[in-house]
């Protein structure tokens, strides 16, 4: 994974954002056993204890635990992975739109663009 952090927030943050979005992907699956602190830390360049913040926040928010003999792993709980998927997914859109909005197209606009798109991608791909 591209562990592309950037300076203008925190980067534990930024580290909880890349893992939710691993875990939501499926690169990390429900139940999966997640890489050692140290690993993580090397992998992303950063300080084991930034990743360790990170790591316990993804715990505090329900996708990871810990058992205390083997390790952290991911949530189960696939319907809150799901959830999560579909609040990461509303946000982003809402972006998507404002931007749009901000650059003068209209909703009709908006979908002619999307159509055209993927019918490119589809020729395409």
């Amino acid at each position: 994974m591209q562990w592309e952090l950037r300076g203008d927030r925190p980067i534990y943050q930024q580290l909880v954002e890349k893992l939710t979005e691993q875990i939501v992907s499926g690169q990390l699956a429900a139940g999966e056993k997640v890489p050692p602190v140290r690993e993580l830390a090397a992998q992303a360049g950063v300080n084991p204890n930034t990743m360790q913040r990170a790591l316990a926040e993804m715990e505090r928010e329900g996708l990871m635990f810990t058992n205390r003999t083997s390790g952290r792993y991911v949530t189960e709980d696939r319907e809150m992975i799901g959830k999560v998927r579909e609040q990461i997914a509303g946000e982003r859109i809402t972006e998507f739109l404002s931007g749009m909005s901000q650059l003068g197209f209209t909703e009709q606009d908006i979908v002619a663009l999307l159509e055209k798109r993927s019918g490119e991608e589809k020729n395409n791909g």
